[in-house]
């Protein structure tokens, strides 16, 4: 909350969705969990019109919910 100008140290922290530190994941698990993010951020940026945005085969390339994907 502001509170005179100031902004204190709560409204700086956003709470996240992790309940374990990746650095203290064992590495079938860190694997997992990578494959479970990826899918959360791919229907997350679908969900508000955006396309996933990412490097293949070198080039850049936006992947639409749709299916397209279109160089960038």
């Amino acid at each position: 909350m502001i509170n005179q100008g100031i902004i204190s140290e709560e409204d700086f922290v956003k709470k996240g969705r992790m309940k374990k530190s990746p650095f203290h994941m064992q590495p079938e698990e860190l694997k997992r969990w990578e494959e479970k993010e990826k899918a959360y951020v791919r229907n997350y940026l679908f969900s508000i019109g955006q396309p996933l945005v990412y490097k293949k085969n070198g080039k850049m390339v936006a992947e639409y919910a749709d299916g397209r994907v279109e160089n960038i």
